[in-house]
C-alpha cells in the first residue's frame, strides 16, 4: 500500500468514525435529560467591532470600579510654641539631684570613664546619637578643659557628687554657646539646655555600662533633669534648624486618561488600536459607560435570576437540579457583593433611590449605537432560540474539524436588547471570539518570562474579568479556552506542546496568589479535573465532549504520520501526541470511542511501519552487501548484522518509556519485519561464503568466524526478547560449528609443543623474591605455571564464546580435556625421566666409590665393609637436588590445579548432558583402545644374587617390541621383595609384555635374577574384572601380577581420570624414588641384626658371655631402645631439613607418610613373613624381641606425628599415621605367641565370618538383578587357569573413580573404612607360615579363599551381564563390547 493511499484510507476511516459516533450520540440523547430545549439556532458571527467593544467596556468599567489610589502628600507641621531657657542651673541641679546620699554619689574612680566617653565625643567615635554635631563637639572640648584641672579631678574623686559636673559642664556649654551672638540675642541658650542634656545622657550610659544598677536613686534623678532640660519631648538627635512635617495619604482622583487603565491598554494591544482611538472612544461613551449603568446590568440579572426569566441559566440547562441550585444560590452572593464594589467606588451612587436606577431606561449597546446615538432593537428571546423555552447558553449542533468556526456557536444568554449596558448577547460567544484574539496576539508578542500558559498575564486578566462581569462560570471558561486551541490546534497554528499547555491550563486549579483574592466566578478556585461533571451545565459538557473527539480524531492523523518515520536516523518525536492522547483525552470520563475503531487503526498502524521497516532492510542491503557473491566475506553479514542491531537498539531506547503506541510496539513491528528477512540472508550468505572458500581451497579466518558468531547470539538475544513466540530461523551453533573444532585442533598441536618447549626453558628453581624465604606458592616452577596458563586461556576462548548449545559444549569440553590429559601425560613423562636420571647420578660421596669399581672383586668387597665399619656410627644424608624436589612440587600444584580445572569447566555436568543425548547405545559402542592397569604386587624366592645370600630386585616391564613401560624401585636385601606399583599400558589389540627381574649393584653391572612374560588380550577382559596372575620365573620364584582393563573412553571424566592417575602415579613414583634412598637406612636400622645388636645376642657379646661364664642377659632399658634408633632420627632429621628448604608442606607430609609406609613394612617384615601358602623359614621373635619392636613402634610414630608443646601437629597427622596396616601390626600382640590350634580355630571363625558376609552381598546382588545363576553360555574359562591366588584380589581404583582430588579422596576413605569394618585373618595365616605344624591348614586355606575370590568374580560378572544385556551390541561384538574372534 504507498503513502498516498494509506494516507486517505485513514482519513476516510476517521470520517466513518466521526460518522459513527455523531449517530451513537444523537440516538443515546435519550438516555439522558432531553437537549432539545437547550439548543439554540445558530447566532449571529461576532463581529470583531462587537467584540473589540465589549471588551473595552468591561475592561473601562474595571477602571472605574477598581479602589482608588492613593498617594503620599507631605503636609507641614504647625510651628511648635516657643519656649524659655532655663535661667538658673543651680536651682534645677539642686532641685532634681539633692543630698549627700550614697545612693545617689557616683562611683569610684568614675572620673577616668567619664574623661574616656568625653574624648571620644570630641574625636568624633561616640556612637550614641547626637554627639556628631560641631556645636556639641565644641562644648565638650570647652567642658573637658575644666575637667581636667587636677584640684577639680581630685575633688571629684573625694566627694563623688554630680552636681559639680553639672555646673562645671553648664558653665562650659554657656561660654561655648555664646560665643558670635550680638549682645540681646538669646537664641543660643536653648542650645544651653540641649547640650547639658546630652551630657547627663552621657552619664547616665556611662553608670549603666558600669552595672551600677544597684543606685536606681541616681539613675532616677539624671533621667528626671534629661527630661526637665527637654521640654516638648523634643528628639536630641534631629537637627532642630529644620522645619518639621509629616505625609498624609490622600486619594488621587480618576484621570480618565488610557495610559493610567491597564486594562484598556491590554485590549487595544489584543484589538490591534491605537491609544488615541481607544481614549476617543471611551471619551465619546463615558455617559453611558458609567458605575450606575453596570449596576442596573447587576440588578437585572439579579431580577431575571429570581424570577427564573430567560436570559439566565435555568434549571434545564444542568444535569441534576443540585447543581442548579448550588450555582444559584452562589450567583445571589457573587450579585450581592459585585453591587457593594460599585457602591464603594462610587459612594454618590448609595444616596441616590433606587427607584432612580431604572430598568427600562433604553441603551445603547451596539458599538454603532455608541458614535451615532442609533438604538436598534434587538431581537427577544424567542426570536433567538426559535422556542417558546430559551437556555443561558446555547451550544453547537456538532462541532468537528471541518465545521468548527469562531462565529458557529449558539447564544450564551438571550435577553431583551435594552436591558445590559455591559453584557453582550451571547456572553460564550464572544468569549470565544475574545479569547482567540488574545491568544493570536499572544503568540505573536508574548513574552515568555511573564507567559506559563497560552495566555500572557494582561490576556488571562481581561478574560476572567470578562467571565466575571458576563456571569460566566469556571467550567465553561474553561471549556471554551479548550475549544479555542482544539480550533487553533486544527488550523495548526497550535502545537501539539501549545496543546498540552491548554490541557494543563484547565486542568490545574489557580496559583494560590489569586485564591486570596479570588474573583466573583462559579467554582473558580478549581479545575475540570476537580469540577464533578454532574455539576456541569449540558451545553459546557457537550461542548468538551465533542473538543475531545476533534482533538482525537486529528491527534491520530498526526501520530500515524509521525510514526511511518519511526525507523529514519532523526524521527519527529511521538512523545507529545502519545501524551496528550493518554493523558488527556483516552482517560477523560466524557470521551467514548468504539472497540473496534481502535483495533482498525492499531491494524493499520502495524502495517504501515512494517512497510517502513521493509524499506529499510532494503536500504541496509543495498549499503552493506555487495552484488557480487564471489566478494562476500563474514565482515559483510557482521556489517549487516551490526545495522540490524544498532537500529533495533536505537528503537529500542528511543521507545523505552512507552515501548506500545497505540497498540503497537515499533520494535516488535520492526523484529518481525526485519529479523526474519536477516535470519535467511545470513543463513545463505555464510554457506555460501564458506562453500567458495571450499572451493578456493582457503581457510576463513577462525576469529572472523567467532565474532560472527558473537554478532548472530546478539542478534538471537533480540529475536528472543522481541519476539518470544517465534523461533529463530536457523541454528546459529550447528552453522559455525565448524570454526570452533578448527580451533581446538589447532590448539591439540599448539599443546604438544608448548610443553616440549616449557620444560626445556624450565630451570626448576624456586621463585623466591628478595630474600625472604619462599612460601608454598613460590616453591613451583614456571613450567607447571605455563602449562596451566594454557590450559586456562585455551578453555577461557570456548568459555568466552558462550556457546548456546549444551551438548556442543560438553563435546568441545571433553576435546579439551584430552588435550589437557595428552599434555600431562606427557609433562609427567619428562618429569618422570629427568628426576629418574638426576636421583640416579653419583653424589660427591659416591663417586670415590664409583672410582674403586676397577678394583678386584675382593678389593671393592674389603673397601666396602671398611667404608661401612667407619661410617657405622655417622650416616651422611642423601644430597637432594633442590631441581629435583621442584619437579615433584610441580607434580602436587598441578593437581591441584587440575581439579581447580576440573570445577572450572563442569565436569560432571558435561557427561551428564552427554549421557543423555547420547543415550544407550553410546554406552555399548566398542571402545578403541582398551588401557590396561599393571600392578606389580611382589615376587617370591627369587634368586640370590649377592654374597650376602640376598638380591636388590626391581623390576624391567617392556614389550614385544622391547619398549620399556615402566621401572620399579629397588627393594634391598630380600628374596621376597613387595613393590606394589601399577602402570597404564594402552592397547588396540593383543600385546605381550616381559617382566624382568634385576639385581642392583651398585657397582658394575647389575645382575639378572629371572623373567617371564604375559599376554595382554582384550577379549580375556571382557568383565572388566581384575585379575590376579601368579608367573613362574624361568629361573627360579615367581612373581604376582595384577591386571585390570578398562575401555579408553571419550569421555570427559575419563580423561581427566587419566591426568589424574598420570600425576598421582607419577607423584608416588617420585616420592617413592626419595624414600628408597632414605629405606636403605630403615632397613639397616629396623633389621633382625639391629635387634639382636641391641639385645646382645650377637657373636661378640655371645663370646663374652661365654667366657665370663654368665647365664643372664643384660638389662634392658627404655633409654636403650631409644638410643638405638637415634641414628635414624639423626638421618631422618638430616635429610628433613633437607627436603624442607623446598618442598612444600603437603608434598613433604606425603614423603613423610610414605617414609611412614616404609617403617610400617620393615618392621612387619621383622615379625612376620609374607603371605602365602607355603610355610616359610622366617623365625618367630620372642617376647622381649617382640617388646622392643613395638617400642621401636611407638617411638617412630611420636616422632612422624612430631607435635609442639601447644599441642599442634608438625609432622603427619594421627590419622594418616593410624593406618589399616599400622591397626594389623598393633593387632599382632592378640596372636603372635598364641598356640598354633587355637590360632587356626581363629582363623576358620574369620572365614566362616568372612564367608557368610560374601554369600549374604551375593544373594543381595543377584536379588537386585532378578537372576538366580549365570547365563549358560558363561563357564569356569572365564575365570581360567591363570587365577592362581584370589585371595588378596580387590577392585583397584579405575581411571573413573580418579578423575579428581576429591573422587581420590572418597575411594581413599572408603578403603580405609572397608579395612577396619572387615577384619581378615591374613595376619594369623602369616603368624602360620612360621609354624610347620600348619603346612597343611595354609594349603587348604589357600584353596578355599580360591574358591571364594571365583564366586565373587562369577557374581560380579552376572551382575554386569544382567545390567547391560549379553548380545546388545550386535554381531559384531562381543560381551562388554570386545571384537569377537
Amino acid at each position: 500500500m504507498s503513502s498516498g493511499s494509506r494516507k486517505s484510507y485513514i482519513n476516510r476511516r476517521i470520517d466513518s468514525i466521526q460518522r459513527d459516533r455523531s449517530n451513537s450520540n444523537s440516538s443515546s440523547s435519550g438516555n439522558r435529560r432531553s437537549r432539545a430545549s437547550s439548543l439554540a439556532a445558530r447566532p449571529v458571527p461576532v463581529s470583531h467591532d462587537d467584540a473589540y467593544s465589549y471588551a473595552l467596556r468591561v475592561a473601562y468599567l474595571h477602571y472605574l470600579i477598581q479602589p482608588r489610589t492613593k498617594r503620599k502628600q507631605w503636609v507641614p507641621a504647625p510651628k511648635p510654641p516657643s519656649r524659655t531657657h532655663t535661667s538658673n542651673i543651680g536651682d534645677l541641679v539642686k532641685e532634681f539631684v539633692p543630698g549627700n546620699s550614697t545612693s545617689v554619689k557616683l562611683p569610684h574612680s568614675f572620673h577616668t570613664p567619664l574623661l574616656k566617653r568625653m574624648e571620644g565625643v570630641i574625636r568624633g567615635s561616640e556612637t550614641l546619637p547626637g554627639y556628631n554635631d560641631a556645636a556639641v563637639k565644641k562644648t565638650f572640648a570647652q567642658a573637658y578643659t575644666a575637667f581636667t584641672e587636677a584640684s577639680f579631678k581630685k575633688s571629684i574623686d573625694k566627694e563623688r557628687k554630680v552636681e559639680p559636673l553639672v555646673l562645671i559642664f553648664y558653665s562650659a556649654a554657656t561660654k561655648a554657646c555664646g560665643l558670635g551672638h550680638i549682645p540681646g540675642d538669646d537664641s543660643w541658650k536653648l542650645l544651653v539646655d540641649r547640650h547639658v542634656a546630652l551630657f547627663v545622657r552621657l552619664v547616665t550610659n556611662i553608670l549603666r555600662a558600669q552595672n551600677e544598677r544597684d543606685k536606681p536613686e541616681l539613675m532616677s534623678r539624671l533621667s528626671t533633669l534629661e527630661n526637665k532640660l527637654l521640654t516638648n519631648d523634643q528628639n536630641l538627635f534631629i537637627d532642630t534648624s529644620q522645619d518639621a512635617g509629616k505625609h498624609i495619604e490622600v486619594v488621587v482622583p480618576l484621570s480618565y486618561d488610557v495610559k493610567d487603565m491597564p486594562m484598556v491598554q491590554a485590549v487595544a494591544k489584543i484589538f490591534g488600536l491605537s491609544h488615541s482611538d481607544v481614549q476617543g472612544q471611551i471619551d465619546a461613551q463615558r455617559p453611558n459607560w458609567t458605575e450606575e449603568a453596570a449596576l442596573r446590568d447587576l440588578k437585572a440579572y439579579q431580577h431575571r435570576l429570581n424570577a427564573s426569566m430567560p436570559g439566565v441559566l435555568q434549571s434545564h440547562d444542568f444535569e441534576v437540579d443540585e447543581a442548579y441550585q448550588d450555582w444559584k444560590k452562589a450567583e445571589t452572593h457573587f450579585l450581592t457583593t459585585m453591587m457593594m464594589e460599585i457602591l464603594t467606588a462610587n459612594p454618590d451612587l448609595a444616596k441616590t433611590s433606587g427607584a432612580s436606577v431604572a430598568l427600562d431606561k433604553p441603551l445603547p449597546t451596539s458599538p454603532s449605537a455608541g458614535h451615532g446615538g442609533e438604538e436598534p432593537a434587538y431581537a427577544s428571546i424567542g426570536q433567538i432560540s426559535g422556542s417558546k423555552r430559551s437556555s443561558f447558553y446555547g451550544m453547537e449542533n456538532r462541532l468537528s474539524m471541518g465545521s468548527m468556526t469562531l462565529e458557529d456557536s449558539s447564544s450564551i444568554r438571550a435577553v431583551d436588547e435594552t436591558t445590559f449596558t455591559f453584557i453582550p448577547s451571547d456572553p460564550r460567544e464572544f468569549l470565544r471570539v475574545i479569547a482567540n484574539y488574545a491568544l493570536e496576539f499572544d503568540a505573536m508578542h508574548g513574552n515568555g518570562d511573564e507567559q506559563n500558559g497560552p495566555f500572557s498575564k494582561q490576556s488571562a486578566d481581561l478574560l476572567t474579568e470578562l467571565c466575571v462581569r458576563w456571569r460566566i462560570p469556571q467550567f465553561t471558561r474553561l471549556v471554551v479556552f479548550m475549544e479555542v486551541a482544539a480550533r487553533r490546534y486544527t488550523d495548526t497554528l497550535f502545537t501539539i506542546i501549545d496543546l498540552d499547555f491548554a490541557f494543563d491550563l484547565v486542568k490545574s486549579p489557580p496559583p494560590d496568589k489569586e485564591l486570596k483574592k479570588p474573583p466573583h466566578i462559579f467554582l473558580y478556585s478549581e479545575s475540570l479535573l476537580t469540577i464533578d461533571r454532574d455539576r456541569w451545565t449540558i451545553a459546557a459538557s457537550t461542548a468538551y465532549q465533542q473538543t475531545l473527539h476533534t482533538l482525537h480524531d486529528a491527534l491520530l492523523r498526526e501520530l500515524f504520520e509521525v510514526l511511518m518515520h519511526c525507523y529514519q536516523t532523526k524521527p519527529p518525536s511521538a512523545g507529545p501526541a502519545v501524551h496528550v492522547l493518554q493523558n488527556h483525552i483516552l482517560g477523560d470520563p466524557g470521551f467514548s470511542h468504539k472497540e473496534e475503531d481502535a483495533t482498525q487503526y492499531t491494524k493499520d498502524l502495524r502495517g504501515g511501519m512494517a512497510e517502513q521497516a521493509s524499506v529499510v532492510y532494503r536500504d541496509f542491503l543495498e549499503a552493506d552487501i555487495p552484488p557480487d557473491q564471489q566478494d562476500w566475506n563474514f565482515i559483510h553479514v557482521k556489517n549487516l548484522g551490526n545495522s540490524v542491531v544498532k537500529l533495533c537498539e536505537k528503537i529500542q531506547k528511543r521507545y523505552r518509556n512507552s515501548p506500545v503506541i497505540m497498540g503497537v510496539n515499533p520494535l516488535t513491528v520492526l523484529a518481525e519485519t526485519i529479523f526474519p528477512n536477516f535470519e535467511n540472508d545470513a543463513y545463505e550468505m555464510v554457506k555460501r561464503i564458506v562453500q567458495v572458500a571450499r572451493e578456493r581451497g582457503d581457510e576463513l579466518p577462525l576469529q572472523d568466524g567467532f565474532d560472527l558468531y558473537k554478532d548472530l547470539v546478539e542478534i538471537r538475544r533480540i529475536h528472543r526478547s522481541s519476539l518470544p513466540n517465534q523461533p529463530f530461523t536457523f541454528d546459529v551453533e550447528e552453522l559455525l560449528v565448524e570454526f570452533v573444532w578448527r580451533w581446538i585442533h589447532n590448539a591439540e598441536e599448539r599443546a604438544e609443543a608448548f610443553v616440549e618447549e616449557a620444560m626445556k626453558h624450565d630451570q626448576f628453581q624456586v621463585r623466591g623474591q628478595g630474600g625472604h624465604a619462599p612460601t608454598d606458592h613460590d616453591r613451583h616452577s614456571h613450567s607447571v605455571i605455563d602449562m596451566f596458563q594454557l590450559f586456562h586461556q585455551t578453555a577461557d576462548q570456548v568459555f568466552q564464546l558462550e556457546w548456546d548449545n549444551d551438548i556442543h559444549h560438553a563435546r568441545f569440553m571433553t576435546a579439551l580435556s584430552k588435550i589437557f590429559a595428552n599434555s600431562i601425560a606427557r609433562y609427567c613423562e619428562i618429569v618422570d625421566q629427568r628426576f629418574v636420571k638426576e636421583m640416579d647420578t653419583p653424589r660427591a660421596n659416591e663417586q670415590d666409590s664409583a672410582a674403586a669399581s676397577g678394583q678386584t672383586t675382593q678389593s671393592r668387597f674389603m673397601q666396602y665393609a671398611k667404608e661401612a665399619w667407619n661410617n657405622k656410627d655417622k650416616m651422611e644424608p642423601f644430597q637432594f637436588y633442590p631441581e629435583s624436589l621442584v619437579k615433584l612440587n610441580n607434580i602436587e600444584w598441578a593437581m591441584q590445579e587440575l581439579d581447580k580445572l576440573e570445577r572450572t569447566m563442569n565436569v560432571d555436568a558435561c557427561a551428564a548432558i552427554l549421557e543423555k543425548a547420547d543415550g544407550p547405545k553410546k554406552q555399548v559402542r566398542r571402545p578403541a583402545k582398551y588401557v590396561f592397569t599393571i600392578k606389580i604386587v611382589e615376587a617370591e624366592e627369587i634368586k640370590a644374587c649377592d654374597p650376602n645370600g640376598t638380591s636388590d630386585p626391581y623390576v624391567v616391564l617392556v614389550d614385544e617390541y622391547q619398549k620399556r613401560l615402566h621401572k620399579t624401585r629397588i627393594i634391598m636385601r630380600t628374596l621376597s621383595p613387595r613393590w606394589d606399583e601399577s602402570v597404564d599400558v594402552t592397547v588396540s589389540g593383543a600385546l605381550n609384555i616381559i617382566a624382568t627381574i634385576w639385581d642392583y649393584d651398585t657397582f658394575g653391572d647389575h645382575d639378572f635374577v629371572g623373567r617371564t612374560s604375559l599376554k595382554l588380550d582384550p577379549i580375556h577382559f571382557s568383565d572388566y574384572l581384575p585379575r590376579e596372575f601368579w608367573l613362574d620365573l624361568d629361573t627360579q620364584g615367581r612373581i604376582l601380577l595384577r591386571v585390570s582393563m578398562e575401555g579408553e573412553r571419550d569421555d570427559i571424566q575419563f580423561y581427566f581420570g587419566k591426568a589424574f592417575r598420570h600425576l598421582k602415579r607419577t607423584e608416588r613414583d617420585m616420592v617413592r624414588k626419595i624414600t628408597d634412598k632414605l629405606s636403605r637406612q630403615i632397613n639397616a636400622s629396623l633389621s633382625y641384626e639391629a635387634l639382636r645388636t641391641l639385645l646382645g645376642r650377637n657373636l661378640a657379646s655371645q663370646v663374652n658371655s661365654f667366657f665370663k661364664r654368665t647365664s643372664t642377659l643384660p638389662v634392658l632399658t627404655d633409654a636403650d631402645v631409644e638410643n638405638a634408633l637415634q641414628s635414624l632420627f639423626a638421618y631422618f632429621n638430616d635429610n628433613f631439613s633437607t627436603m624442607k628448604e623446598t618442598l612444600t608442606d603437603a608434598t613433604m607430609v606425603a614423603v613423610m607418610t610414605r617414609l611412614w609406609k616404609e617403617v610400617l613394612m620393615s618392621i612387619e617384615a621383622l615379625v612376620v613373613p609374607p603371605l602365602s601358602d607355603k610355610p616359610s623359614s622366617q623365625r618367630p621373635l620372642n617376647q622381649r624381641e617382640v617388646d622392643v619392636v613395638f617400642k621401636w613402634l611407638k617411638l617412630l610414630y611420636s616422632f612422624f606425628n612430631a607435635t609442639d608443646e601447644n599441642g599442634e601437629v608438625l609432622g603427619v597427622p594421627a590419622e594418616v599415621l593410624r593406618s589399616p596396616k599400622y591397626h594389623e601390626l598393633n593387632s599382632l600382640n592378640f596372636f603372635y605367641f598364641d598356640g598354633t590350634d587355637n590360632l587356626i580355630r581363629t582363623s576358620e571363625r574369620m572365614a566362616a565370618a568372612t564367608a557368610q558376609r560374601q554369600q549374604q552381598q551375593l544373594q543381595g546382588q543377584m536379588a537386585s538383578s532378578n537372576r538366580l545363576s549365570a547365563p549358560p553360555t558363561f563357564g569356569a574359562a572365564a575365570a581360567g587357569p591363570a587365577f592362581a591366588s584370589m585371595g588378596t584380589i580387590r577392585r583397584g581404583k579405575s581411571i573413573m573413580m580418579s578423575r579428581n582430588l576429591g573422587t581420590m579422596r572418597r575411594a581413599k576413605e572408603e578403603k580405609r573404612k572397608e579395612a577396619q569394618a572387615d577384619p581378615s585373618d591374613d595376619m594369623i595365616l602369616r603368624i602360620l607360615r612360621m609354624r610347620p605344624e600348619a603346612t597343611g591348614y595354609l594349603k587348604e586355606r589357600h584353596r578355599q579363599k580360591e574358591r571364594m575370590a571365583a564366586a565373587a568374580a562369577a557374581a560380579l560378572i552376572v551382575k554386569q551381564s544382567v545390567s547391560q544385556g549379553w548380545n546388545t551390541s550386535g554381531a559384531s561384538f562381543g560381551r562388554g563390547g570386545i571384537p569377537r574372534r
